[in-house]
């Protein structure tokens, strides 16, 4: 077997993540102690009892990077690793993590700011995400397409996470619009998301414009396993290349399904989603058959999880 180790995204997070983690598991709480000390403020007790905070941008990602790295440290612990790994969006800062590319610490550092930067970037109320659900890419990037030939601004794919499940992202006005085409084009559902903007469009781009000289002063170390990018849903071809990748990331479409299948066709037959949630299990069902797809968020997952594979050997 070949295994994936994949990371959760923000959107993904809820109150109370981590915490059994924390209080059964000696590596998951140095992991939660160790991003407190870095960022100043108490992690856990947002990850723990915050809702409020866990929604706002600048604290979900360093929550969900830490709980993520946390939850990591207790599956090798059990003896299970990754032969490869990638991250949804913000996960893939874990993936790096995961990857020995990128040091904790450094990294759960940089995701604060990094969320920081993507909330300043557009105004509250003036950027959107809108889910779309079972139309083809060709008619959500069509729907995407008349509602900028309105005149109503932005909107285009920013998330390909699975066959028919495509997130949109852009000017409120006109990725309502594109929405509202997407469903009268055959959609089953057009859901808006809970996020604080148009995350992975070129509104971002003042985001990536003070992302990038806070990258440049990470020690970016050899890859033990390879990452595959939201980019270019390839592999990373060399550590040159990761601060680029991250620099562009933040604008660009994420190529999540492209991933998925670029992993199985490299051999992965395992994959593992850890962090808060099973969402990229969900996007692993829609796109491959005949893999095992379990997710690690606490001890009942973990267990489950275990048995799972153990089966499967």
């Amino acid at each position: 077997m070949k295994t994936v180790f994949m990371f959760s995204g923000q959107g993904s997070q809820y109150a109370g993540m981590g915490k059994d983690l924390y209080n059964n598991y000696s590596v998951a709480k140095d992991i939660f102690d160790r991003a407190d000390e870095v960022l100043g403020y108490s992690i856990k007790d947002i990850c723990f009892n915050d809702e409020e905070k866990l929604n706002e941008t600048e604290f979900a990602q360093p929550a969900i990077l830490t709980m993520s790295i946390a939850a990591m440290k207790v599956l090798e612990e059990r003896g299970v690793y990754g032969d490869m790994t990638a991250g949804l969006s913000l996960g893939e800062y874990s993936a790096y993590v995961a990857s020995s590319a990128m040091d904790f610490e450094e990294a759960v550092a940089l995701v604060q700011k990094r969320g920081k930067f993507m909330a300043e970037a557009v105004p509250s109320g003036e950027g959107a995400m809108y889910a779309i659900i079972g139309l083809d890419t060709e008619l959500v990037e069509e729907a995407c397409r008349e509602a900028v030939e309105e005149g109503l601004g932005l909107a285009v794919p920013a998330n390909y996470n699975a066959p028919g499940q495509i997130v949109i992202a852009g000017k409120t006005e006109a990725v309502a619009r594109a929405a509202a085409l997407a469903k009268e084009k055959g959609a089953k559902l057009a859901v808006k998301l809970k996020v604080s903007g148009p995350f992975h469009t070129e509104l971002l781009q003042p985001a990536a414009d003070k992302l990038g000289p806070e990258l440049q002063k990470m020690h970016i170390s050899s890859m033990k396993i390879p990452v595959y990018t939201n980019v270019t849903a390839e592999q990373v071809k060399s550590e040159d290349d990761i601060i680029p990748i991250l620099t562009k990331q933040i604008c660009c479409p994420v190529r999540w399904e492209d991933i998925i299948r670029n992993m199985s066709e490299a051999g992965a037959d395992t994959f593992i989603e850890i962090g808060p949630g099973k969402t990229l299990c969900g996007f692993v069902k829609r796109t491959l058959k005949g893999v095992t797809n379990v997710n690690v968020e606490d001890t009942s997952s973990l267990e489950k999880a275990l048995e799972k594979l153990n089966a499967a050997v």
